[in-house]
């Protein structure tokens, strides 16, 4: 298994309850191709620019080991997920 990063940004205007659903469905997507090593909840930030015109997001970071095919799924996930407003996903050099 490859470890992985992963940043996304969430619209401004979700509530913490639906921030939550969010976050257990990529926790699950992870879960299901390997293990999460930590999840950091960045919190709200001003964007460099507009994204879908909003002008700030919350912003979480999760660290974890998965097999390949696990980051195909995820960015379908945050592709489909109209409240993710960006996302990137790299792999970590051991």
């Amino acid at each position: 298994m490859n470890k992985y990063e992963t940043i996304f940004l969430l619209n401004i205007k979700l509530l913490e309850k639906d921030q939550k659903k969010i976050l257990d469905k990529i926790i699950k997507c992870i879960s299901d191709f390997g293990k999460i090593n930590d999840i950091k909840n960045i919190g709200k930030r001003t964007l460099a620019y507009e994204i879908r015109k909003q002008k700030q997001a919350y912003y979480y970071e999760i660290d974890f080991e998965a097999k390949p095919q696990c980051i195909s799924e995820l960015e379908r996930l945050y592709r489909i997920t109209d409240e993710v407003l960006k996302f990137i996903t790299v792999k970590i050099d051991e």
